[in-house]
């Protein structure tokens, strides 16, 4: 099968893509003067999976945060790699324009704490069905259960692409859009690093972002991991250790947590976490955790310490607890934490609690400074985001072109571009995905 321009992958970025460059196509088309007759621009998506977007569909827990309503000064500092080359793409597709888009496509949007856009449904489900049909309308065509296993330049020009089950193409343009190696069950496997370091693209090592940090003791770890484990992985389907369970679900609000590799800072953030069945988790949790998966993979010593009274002085808390001292050390910790953390928190701080009277000062250091030493941490398994990917340097920002290969586009996760958790990632993905997509079909 010919086409014009191929794109794999059915995920955000894939299927903006398609709705990019059919539209684009279709509006060239018809504001060319004395155009001549002819078929029009052929693009077709090329999904291995049985249903597109199937990615979209667990982000935000099934409720879909598509995108962050910020300008670019203040949303650039939320994207953790390559700023500058992410300018171009976002100008052309700016978060209030990505809801326009979804509103002129049958879906509304509210907005939550945080700038936070999602759809008015909570059903990541009405996201991909949107994006999709509009690709579909603007004249893209989405083949499903299509996974690609050659991907080659032509010595003519263009591209050869075999599928699994027997199926050629050949494409003038190609659009590469296969996202990372987070959440492989949803096809996301790497398969586009292969085909990139092919056509002679440079890759930037790869390790998990926006995943669970797992505490010392918080899994029943195995004497030995299996063959092959990345440094530092932890499965998340390791059982917790007692410690662990007596922690998981518990929440904390408004704390201060701050990273350190060795002696040094690596990173401080404000506000929630949760300790769940893979680690820390949860919004500061997730924004920890690229700067500390990646100084475990390097060798580095990593802990968290959790300032559970942020604002209140160590002084003030001192003097508040010792004038609590006389009451029983249940009752007392009852006024200072959470009721489902005592338990987790006294057995990760029994130097405070093994004296016959309780130390106040010791207890005071402890809240305003619990450490968590950090042995792993969760893979690509349940990771939300793969860190690294194609050298973005290798690519033209205001078109996604290659530098090395004509005709040859990226968009989405599998470039070296990855961000905080909070709709960002989502919208890079469109953001890129609708600027490959428009500027391969206007180089047609």
């Amino acid at each position: 099968m010919e086409a014009d321009i191929i794109i794999i992958g059915g995920g955000a970025a894939g299927l903006m893509a398609a709705f990019g460059a059919a539209s684009q196509a279709a509006a060239r088309k018809a504001s060319a003067e004395n155009a001549p007759a002819g078929k029009p621009v052929s693009v077709v998506v090329l999904e291995k999976m049985p249903r597109p977007g199937r990615k979209i569909m667990i982000t935000g827990k099934g409720r879909c945060n598509y995108t962050n309503v910020k300008s670019w000064n203040d949303f650039a500092p939320h994207i953790r790699t390559n700023q500058g080359f992410m300018r171009a793409a976002f100008r052309n597709l700016t978060p209030e324009t990505l809801i326009r888009f979804f509103n002129e496509h049958g879906l509304q949007t509210v907005i939550e704490r945080g700038d936070r856009a999602y759809p008015a449904t909570y059903r990541a489900s009405d996201v991909v069905d949107s994006l999709a049909a509009a690709a579909v309308k603007a004249g893209a065509n989405i083949l499903q259960d299509k996974e690609v296993r050659t991907v080659r330049e032509q010595q003519e020009a263009g591209f050869f692409i075999a599928c699994q089950d027997g199926t050629e193409f050949t494409c003038k343009k190609l659009i590469i859009a296969t996202g990372g190696l987070s959440y492989p069950a949803t096809g996301s496997t790497g398969d586009g690093y292969d085909w990139a370091e092919n056509m002679g693209h440079s890759l930037r090592p790869c390790f998990p972002s926006l995943t669970a940090l797992v505490p010392e003791g918080y899994k029943t770890m195995p004497e030995r991991m299996p063959k092959g484990t990345q440094k530092g992985h932890i499965d998340r389907g390791i059982p917790l250790s007692d410690w662990g369970g007596s922690l998981c679900g518990c929440s904390l609000k408004n704390v201060e947590v701050t990273a350190y590799a060795g002696q040094n800072v690596l990173q401080s953030e404000f506000g929630d976490f949760d300790f769940t069945d893979g680690g820390i988790e949860g919004p500061i949790g997730f924004r920890l955790s690229r700067s500390c998966v990646k100084g475990l993979i390097n060798g580095n010593n990593i802990s968290l310490v959790i300032d559970l009274k942020p604002a209140v002085p160590k002084e003030e808390l001192l003097a508040r607890i010792s004038s609590l001292g006389d009451l029983p050390v249940k009752v007392l910790l009852q006024k200072l934490l959470p009721g489902e953390l005592i338990a987790g928190f006294t057995a990760s701080n029994p130097q405070v609690f093994s004296g016959k009277k309780l130390d106040a000062e010791a207890l005071t250091k402890a809240l305003k400074g619990w450490k968590l030493p950090i042995e792993g941490f969760v893979g690509y398994e349940r990771c939300v985001v793969t860190a690294g990917g194609v050298d973005t340097d290798e690519l033209v920002p205001k078109t996604m072109q290659s530098k090395i290969t004509d005709g040859l586009y990226f968009c989405g996760e599998v470039m070296d571009v990855d961000c905080d958790t909070g709709g960002y990632n989502l919208h890079c993905a469109f953001a890129t995905g609708l600027l490959a997509g428009q500027s391969a079909a206007k180089s047609l």
